[in-house]
């Protein structure tokens, strides 16, 4: 099995525009991202499919990532409908396949088993989860056979998730952090202004470069410049002393908060 290498990755959901979502894929190809995250619920992997179809970048250089939808988890309909999303994707397999979210036809002991199995079919390379509680994440590990390569979660300079970033580094697996500008709120935050005036940097570059620097994978969603802005992250080394002071922000409330989350029950 290749191992997982994720870099910073383009998010896609709320790309509902077909030629839209399928023109940011190409983009974000074509400026040095290797890592495109889709999911079921996204409704857009034809277009992130075709992005990845049309972009001049080698299919074996970029990690595809897509979630199976909560209403899709009983162990049937994973199978069927993650050969579905390959359809879709015009692939014959995918990077990184998620649970999407712990709730509705999530079963842990009925729903995990079939993950192993479409990664021992080589229907995708890793097997990941979203959106799990640490307990759920424990629990995950017991059942599964394959290693879990990713956790994806809510993460920002307001929301740190450090009990889930210290499990990904006990269990070996990398954190994927979705709305790594907090929907836009990092852009607005004193706090991150500040310091991204004085690094002559956009506050969104600060926020991803944090991330980064802290071993959080950010799959930032963006069209149009914010593309090829937020990939500055990558060479971005901020100070000690501005990483510290994002460390030591006042955490915010969650931005993605559904009241069937595993951690509202």
């Amino acid at each position: 099995m290749p191992p997982l290498d994720l870099s910073i990755g383009l998010g896609t959901s709320g790309l509902d525009d077909p030629e839209t979502c399928t023109e940011t894929v190409v983009a974000a190809l074509e400026a040095g991202y290797r890592h495109v995250d889709t999911a079921q619920m996204y409704d857009n992997e034809a277009a992130v499919g075709e992005g990845i179809a049309q972009s001049d970048v080698d299919r074996d250089d970029v990690v595809v990532a897509t979630k199976v939808h909560p209403e899709n988890l009983a162990p049937d309909d994973v199978r069927e409908t993650t050969r579905a999303s390959l359809d879709r994707l015009g692939l014959d397999r995918v990077d990184l396949l998620y649970v999407h979210w712990p709730i509705r036809a999530y079963d842990a002991a009925a729903t995990l088993p079939a993950f192993d199995d479409l990664r021992d079919a080589g229907v995708t390379d890793h097997v990941g989860v979203s959106n799990f509680t640490p307990g759920l994440l424990r629990e995950a590990r017991e059942i599964l056979d394959a290693p879990i390569a990713a956790h994806q979660v809510e993460c920002h300079p307001r929301f740190r998730q450090p009990a889930l970033r210290e499990l990904a580094a006990e269990f070996d697996h990398r954190l994927v952090g979705y709305s790594p500008l907090g929907r836009g709120e990092m852009l607005d935050d004193p706090a991150i202004l500040e310091i991204a005036e004085r690094n002559d940097l956009s506050p969104a570059v600060v926020a991803l470069a944090w991330a980064l620097d802290r071993g959080i994978v950010p799959i930032p969603k963006a069209r149009g410049d914010h593309v090829r802005e937020n990939l500055r992250a990558v060479d971005v080394d901020l100070p000690d002393e501005d990483l510290d002071t994002i460390d030591a922000l006042e955490p915010g409330d969650r931005q993605i908060d559904p009241d069937d989350a595993a951690w509202n029950r």
